[in-house]
């Protein structure tokens, strides 16, 4: 097949629903017979190589089966495909679930950890069996064996859970509809790109719940009823079957943390973040909403003056503050989101993100268009050091949004780094997703200023997974500890506040002018506009999260979530469920 190479893990276009099935499969067989071979070796014969080694040798193997061919669950366009890899996407989260609990893979590793050549490890590979050890026991391997079979049921359970839980939200399709006249305070450019709809003889137009749609429309849209209806419908999204579906894993967590003797699965899961405790979190969100206080409250205040001045009414729901927000932009900053988008096409937001990594990392990537690839719309690169002759690495591009495709930005690991048996270095494999505003045949793909943020954003994890040099596979890429995992896509996100780099590649897509200093200015100037009104948001998430799952939750989720909604400073909106749609909570 055309680009077959060390980077090439699946022939995406000839692949068909039961060639998942069959990989998958074969997979865990060969993954079956690997583990027997380990747990053969009798203890006065176990080394470092022939048990932790070989142990990682068989797991990365079926993780790079189950991420190179389940990935489809979210980004191919057809639904046998999508349905195929979720089903196994489940099934083999199931078989890791299950060799996490085997109790003859237990003894042999612990039987190693109890030798000599065990005691002597240092830097990574010591790491590895510290946290093999302690994983085992918070699988309950301290327990009686009737326990820790019950705790694989539960967290089997929990997959099931996950898997629809997530399936729900990308294949969740709404929207409303509305008249050319209720898209008031949208550009020609905006309404173009909508669906149609013929009512009556009356053209009228779909605005969905994909971002390049609904953030827009959120916040330039004239019609605070047209928002709120669209606010709403988003707030439902997932649907009464996802808050059930939450309302059963929290019960099911509980459970597992009450077996393993835990008062929460907040304290079980805290334990080994760097905070440790729930108590840690509940004190630092309690602390940083005291310290946010006085920004947001002033944030509310400029809101609710720009609603007077624009309506007469100082009144802001929680649907009017992206309105108002941008309201302030255009009138206090003269930043207009969609002027600002002409000078950010894509092909030149790609151009400019690859500047800024090839010069500060000292790598280069080439274009690989003869490489299998699940859609026409995704562009692949390899990876190099900055004079090398072979690819380190390679990553897709997948950026405009489809029916039923994953619907936030996120960055996936295909396959991962780490040093194999023979001393030579996997070579990662990583893809980007995101929904930007696709081409059409009248102008290229227009990012807003916040969807550059997003793109490099993103971008950082992509460099994250693959220029990784980890040992071993449990610590490549992203795999650090979780309070790190955002550091170097944070780190790399604040280049596209920086003037020089803005000017080395902000153009106009038509006269190929500049992005204007003056604007550039007043974009910099206005970049805490409204974050102690942001920061609640993410309190309100945080603190959602942490109530759901510490001791005194009562099982109902959207009366806990109203009784926090004045975290955010607004009423909750009667009649909705954010929590359905809020896919981190798995």
């Amino acid at each position: 097949m055309a680009g077959t190479d060390d980077l090439t893990l699946v022939d995406y276009p000839s692949l068909k629903p039961e060639r998942i099935g069959e990989v998958c499969q074969a997979a865990m067989d060969a993954c079956d017979a690997a583990i027997a071979d380990i747990v053969a070796i009798p203890d006065d014969e176990r080394t470092f190589a022939n048990t932790m080694l070989a142990l990682e040798e068989a797991g990365d193997q079926l993780s790079t089966v189950s991420s190179a061919y389940t990935f489809m669950a979210y980004v191919h366009a057809d639904e046998a495909m999508r349905a195929a890899a979720h089903e196994w996407e489940q099934k083999l989260d199931t078989y890791s679930i299950g060799l996490a609990f085997r109790e003859d893979l237990y003894e042999a590793v612990r039987a190693f950890a109890s030798s000599a050549e065990a005691k002597a490890l240092t830097g990574e590979d010591k790491r590895l069996l510290e946290r093999e050890l302690r994983d085992y026991r918070r699988n309950g391997f301290e327990l009686p064996k009737e326990q820790r079979e019950h705790l694989r049921e539960l967290f089997d359970r929990l997959v099931a859970l996950g898997v629809d839980f997530r399936k729900a939200i990308d294949e969740w399709d709404d929207g409303i509809v509305v008249t050319r006249s209720e898209l008031a305070g949208l550009p020609d450019s905006y309404i173009e790109s909508l669906s149609t709809v013929d009512d009556a003889g009356e053209t009228k137009y779909r605005v969905s719940l994909d971002y390049p749609e609904i953030f827009p429309f959120m916040a330039n849209a004239e019609s605070a009823e047209r928002r709120r209806e669209l606010f709403e419908k988003d707030q439902r999204k997932g649907g009464i079957e996802n808050v059930q579906r939450l309302e059963e894993a929290i019960r099911v967590r509980d459970e597992i943390a009450a077996t393993l003797r835990y008062d929460s699965w907040a304290a079980y899961t805290i334990e080994v973040r760097m905070a440790h405790t729930r108590e840690t979190v509940d004190a630092f969100l309690a602390d940083l909403r005291g310290k946010v206080a006085a920004k947001a409250a002033e944030d509310m205040a400029g809101l609710r003056e720009a609603s007077r001045k624009h309506r007469g009414d100082e009144r802001v729901e929680i649907w009017d503050w992206r309105f108002y927000h941008n309201y302030l932009m255009k009138t206090q900053y003269a930043v207009d989101e969609f002027e600002v988008a002409q000078y950010f096409p894509l092909r030149a937001c790609i151009e400019g993100l690859f500047n800024v990594e090839q010069t500060l990392l000292g790598v280069r990537f080439e274009p690989r268009n003869d490489v299998p690839r699940w859609h026409d719309d995704v562009q692949a690169f390899d990876v190099y050091d900055s004079g090398g002759s072979e690819p380190i690495a390679r990553f897709y591009m997948d950026l405009f949004p489809r029916p039923n495709k994953y619907g936030h930005a996120a960055a996936f690991t295909l396959r991962r780094g780490r040093q194999l048996p023979d001393g030579s270095y996997q070579k990662p494999v990583s893809a980007i997703v995101a929904n930007f505003t696709k081409p059409t045949a009248s102008q290229p793909s227009l990012l807003r200023h916040s969807e550059v943020v997003t793109f490099f954003h993103e971008f950082g994890h992509i460099m994250h997974q693959t220029l990784t040099r980890a040992r071993r596979a449990r610590f490549s890429g992203t795999a650090t500890e979780r309070d790190f995992v955002e550091a170097p896509s944070q780190m790399l996100e604040h280049w596209v506040w920086e003037p020089e780099v803005l000017a080395s590649f902000a153009r106009h897509h038509d006269t190929g002018e500049p992005l204007p200093q003056g604007l550039i200015d007043a974009m910099v100037a206005a970049k805490n506009l409204d974050s102690g009104v942001m920061t609640l948001r993410q309190l309100l998430f945080a603190t959602l999260d942490m109530a759901y799952h510490s001791p005194g939750f009562d099982g109902d989720t959207t009366a806990t979530l109203k009784a926090l909604h004045e975290i955010s400073g607004f009423p909750f909106p009667e009649g909705t469920h954010f929590q359905s749609g809020f896919g981190h909570l798995f």
